[in-house]
């Protein structure tokens, strides 16, 4: 009976790896690909060739504005602000590895309340820088993304911070 049992699981597991692999093979990617609706800001899924190297950064956090500021908001800015900060870094970081925003495949993105705000989460700052950045005329790429409000960051000042995936382009 044992016997029996552990034939029946390894073929329900060996059909479903069978199935997958039929799935996944019924579409050859040729290039990044991105999905969604035309009227969103971001893509709802991002399908990546194989064999494209990718590029993650771990959390980024806003740059200090002014070390002598007295409030939140001196020191760092506000959400929209921090956000800027951080796109402009990861900006940088992607340009250093000959990457731009428009390889960015996926965001990740985690914001704290606001004090200054009654504790609420300021996800319109976030949209808002968000929206100089990508889905614009210079830069058309609509990465996915999960924006997540958490208790707080490392730094009581961090409103937030992005990790950032990008996918380098394939060389011809």
């Amino acid at each position: 009976m044992r016997n029996s049992l552990k034939i029946a699981t390894a073929a329900a597991l060996l059909s479903c790896f069978a199935g997958a692999s039929v799935y996944a093979g019924t579409k050859i990617i040729q290039k990044v690909e991105y999905f969604g609706t035309p009227a969103s800001s971001i893509s709802s899924a991002v399908a990546i060739p194989k064999g494209v190297a990718a590029y993650w950064t771990s959390g980024t956090v806003p740059p200090l504005l002014n070390k002598e500021g007295t409030t939140v908001y001196e020191r760092y800015g506000d959400t929209k602000t921090q956000a800027e900060g951080v796109l402009k870094t990861l900006e940088a970081g992607l340009k250093e590895q000959g990457l731009s925003l428009k390889d960015v495949t996926y965001l990740r993105v985690y914001i704290a309340p606001d004090a200054a705000k009654g504790g609420e989460y300021d996800y319109q700052g976030w949209f808002d820088a968000y929206a100089k950045f990508f889905n614009t005329e210079d830069n058309p790429t609509k990465p996915a993304r999960s924006t997540v409000g958490v208790a707080s960051l490392v730094n009581p000042d961090w409103l937030i911070e992005i990790e950032a995936f990008a996918a380098y382009p394939k060389q011809k």
